[in-house]
């Protein structure tokens, strides 16, 4: 059996909150962010439905002391969850460990390199913008804004699974000595070009988003970042730190199956959640609960459902999607969920799966739909990427 990684700090922005007690009290009370789109110039702003932070650029910038049209939104949230993160960590100097910085993003800086796309040769002091556009450039930035000095910065994209991907490595660095603390998570901003994306797949709802559902449209698209702060055991008892939870499991694994679509048997998840659990030394009847992917999506929660009966036969444990929240925040959702994941083991308690009425044909498989209260030790979350990138991770109480 394997120790876990300690979590030692938690921060996130999202469409229920702009920092982890505004979330928790959204989810405690139902309450969900999903709205017609207000902040994006878009032809399909009256066709959809999003998961919107309520903060406009101008609002972040003052906050965090950008200058106007500095960065790109990817960079203002996760400047924003990166430093709740630090702070609830009770970090005072982020340089006085082997520090890294690990995050997940897909937009990376999209939203600005759009908007001034056509505008490259003319105005040279929007180029920043453009050469912005990879999803490193975030990061970079990200860490600047932190005071990183010399450290491991790296960003990960593998798409909606881009979070989870970024907490294995950070976990898999400090149990092999070569970090101290990691911070990991991500950040995405929506964008036309997401949007677009998205709707020319057919995959997005125009009301709200009911994972699980027999009467699934499809996902609403969302924006948030979402860090946690992971430290070695022997910095949590040099700087006799609290201790939230565990980063107990891990597993990846990749399905090959389509360039969008998953297994229609849940290949890829089950291998994933497998490996989570060799990793934590667990069965599957240690786990207490599942933050599933659960995208809403036609695909998706037939494959997922298929995936966690293959894995746990007739009983598998309660389980729901947040993402009727939040929406799917693409490579942030595994960093928005492992938040969740570690408020539901603090508080004992199960979030709801919103908007769900009618089981699926396929399986007789319902997802918890009220605020539960239940002990709480191992919580399994799913994080599913484009090209079968499937992750999952395990938090607990306890490190072993």
């Amino acid at each position: 059996m394997t120790k876990g990684v300690a979590i030692t700090g938690m921060g996130i922005i999202s469409a229920i909150g702009n920092n982890v007690a505004e979330n928790y009290a959204s989810l405690i009370a139902g309450k969900r962010g999903i709205s017609r789109i207000s902040q994006i110039e878009t032809i399909h702003k009256d066709e959809i439905m999003v998961g919107e932070i309520t903060g406009t650029n101008a609002v972040l910038e003052k906050q965090l002391g950008f200058t106007e049209n500095e960065v790109s939104r990817t960079v203002l949230i996760g400047c924003i969850a990166a430093d709740e993160a630090i702070s609830n960590a009770g970090i005072l100097d982020i340089n006085n460990a082997r520090t890294g910085l690990i995050s997940g993003t897909t937009v990376g800086g999209m939203d600005k390199s759009e908007q001034y796309f056509y505008d490259y040769f003319d105005r040279p002091e929007v180029r920043q913008h453009i050469t912005g556009l990879h999803a490193g450039d975030s990061t970079k930035k990200i860490a600047t804004h932190l005071g990183l000095e010399e450290s491991f910065v790296t960003t990960i994209s593998t798409a909606c699974s881009s979070s989870a991907n970024a907490i294995m490595l950070g976990a898999r660095m400090i149990k092999s000595g070569k970090l101290d603390r990691a911070i990991v998570g991500g950040t995405d901003c929506l964008s036309k070009f997401t949007i677009n994306g998205f709707k020319t797949l057919l995959i997005l709802s125009d009301t709200y988003s009911a994972p699980f559902d027999e009467e699934r449209k499809g996902l609403n698209l969302g924006e948030a970042a979402a860090y946690l702060v992971l430290e070695s055991d022997a910095l949590v008892q040099k700087e006799n730190k609290k201790v939230l939870g565990y980063v107990t499991g891990y597993g990846n694994a990749n399905d090959a199956y389509h360039q969008t679509a998953s297994s229609e048997h849940g290949d890829g998840a089950l291998l994933a959640m497998e490996k989570a659990l060799k990793t934590a030394g667990m069965q599957a009847s240690d786990i207490d609960y599942v933050n599933a992917h659960g995208t809403a999506t036609p695909n998706n929660d037939l494959s997922e459902g298929r995936a966690l009966i293959r894995l746990f036969g007739e009983k598998v444990p309660e389980f729901s999607s947040t993402k009727a929240f939040t929406g799917h925040t693409l490579a942030a959702a595994g960093g928005v969920e492992a938040v969740y994941s570690v408020l539901a083991l603090q508080n004992d308690t199960i979030f709801p799966n919103l908007n769900y009425t009618t089981p699926m044909k396929e399986f007789a498989l319902d997802p918890i739909t009220e605020v539960t209260k239940k002990p709480l030790r191992n919580v399994l979350s799913n994080s599913f990427g484009f090209g079968g990138n499937c992750s999952t991770l395990i938090f607990s109480k306890d490190k072993s």
